[in-house]
């Protein structure tokens, strides 16, 4: 069994040094005990203050998660320190600075979405319900994550954009107030009193309820058309998409029965043809003379 004597010597060494280590590594062990402790009063606070504020609840459950992580880094940095001596935290910190660089490399997507996530929850430029419009995304936002923003179209389709994307372009809040001003356009005939259709038009608008008429309507003579003038017409109603479609309806529909009832004409395109040389025609009308060239065709026939 003098084998086995090198192995004995090695337990034993290891079984002392693990006694010496005793004393240090329950000294750990009572500093993470105590860091769980304080994670859970603190996690108390948190929800209970910030469950109080008017701060969205994805950026609260963001900053618990950061207080969280930094107190566990923290305690356990401190943990490992005590257990290994010549663990200084300048070597911590070193070997955690280049982990850091190699992950962000690594999840350079996720810390931007998670970065831009936190900008967009900390300025509020949108709130859940708004209507938004950034490049090709349209539709009400119905949640703000550390990472996505979710979007539902007007039909129906739930799209997930990443909060980078928001982030770098241009984002339309068509909801940011309660009001939003339409227009659209008529046209009434050229030989017609432009100042009596426009005056028609304005009463037709203003007769109706589901605009706001406390900002006004405007009617503007805004363009000589090809076969008509042109008429501007703009007012205010809730600046919802139903809004938009339902206020644009009604104005439609009574400017134009407002127009009929007075016998002003809205035009059709009218087209001029113009020809090089003028046509001649001889012998009665048009008909007759096609007639007889069908006549003559088929008695040479």
């Amino acid at each position: 069994m003098k084998f086995l004597t090198p192995l004995f010597d090695q337990l034993q060494t290891m079984w002392v040094s693990l006694v010496k280590a005793l004393p240090l590594l329950s000294l750990a062990a009572l500093l993470l005990l105590v860091t769980w402790i304080i994670l859970r009063v603190v996690r108390r606070v948190l929800r209970s203050t910030l469950g109080k504020s008017s701060m969205r609840p994805s950026l609260a459950n963001l900053l618990q998660t950061v207080v969280h992580t930094a107190l566990w880094t923290l305690s356990i940095l401190t943990a490992l320190t005590i257990v290994f001596p010549s663990l200084t935290p300048a070597k911590l910190l070193a070997t955690i600075g280049l982990g850091s660089v190699a992950v962000g490399f690594a999840f350079r997507d996720v810390f931007e979405n998670f970065l831009a996530g936190a900008l967009i929850m900390l300025r509020k430029p949108m709130r859940i319900g708004d209507f938004i419009d950034c490049g090709d995304v349209s539709g009400k936002i119905e949640q703000i994550t550390i990472r996505d923003t979710y979007v539902r179209t007007t039909d129906g389709v739930l799209i997930l954009v990443p909060n980078s994307y928001i982030f770098k372009n241009p984002v339309y809040v068509e909801t940011d107030q309660s009001l939003r001003r339409y227009e659209t356009v008529c046209g009434v005939a050229y030989g017609e009193d432009a100042d009596n259709a426009r005056a028609v038009i304005l009463d037709a608008v203003e007769s109706l309820s589901d605009i706001d008429q406390s900002k006004g309507v405007e009617i503007y003579a805004s363009e000589f058309n090809s076969s008509s003038v042109d008429f501007t017409i703009r007012w205010w109603a809730t600046s919802t998409p139903p809004g938009l479609h339902s206020s644009r309806d009604s104005v439609i529909r009574a400017v134009k029965r407002a127009l009929d009832d007075r016998g002003i004409e809205i035009p059709f395109p009218y087209r001029t043809l113009t020809f090089a040389e003028p046509l001649e025609l001889t012998g009665g009308n048009v008909k007759e003379k096609v007639d007889d060239e069908r006549k003559v065709e088929e008695g040479q026939a």
